[in-house]
């Protein structure tokens, strides 16, 4: 299976990763190919769980992955 890296982000990027997701999973099987989908934080929702925007955890997965799919990042409340 081709790795997929995940990152939903914050505000609007989980709603619009979820639906990114359906679309390559629907093509993946009509085209015969295995995807695997590994999520892991970035931007906003990466400093809510760990004080960090690129946690090592996340970009060591990205770079492990075959492929890294970013969703959205961004918002007045991470602005400072």
């Amino acid at each position: 299976a081709r790795v997929i890296a995940t990152l939903p982000g914050d505000g609007i990027g989980p709603e619009i990763m979820n639906v990114a997701v359906k679309v390559l999973e629907t093509v993946a099987e009509g085209e015969g190919v295995s995807l695997r989908f590994e999520e892991h934080a970035i931007g906003g929702d990466a400093i809510d769980k760990t004080g960090k925007p690129l946690p090592e955890e996340t970009l060591e997965a990205c770079k492990a992955s075959d492929q890294v799919l970013l969703a959205a990042i961004g918002g007045y409340k991470w602005d400072n």
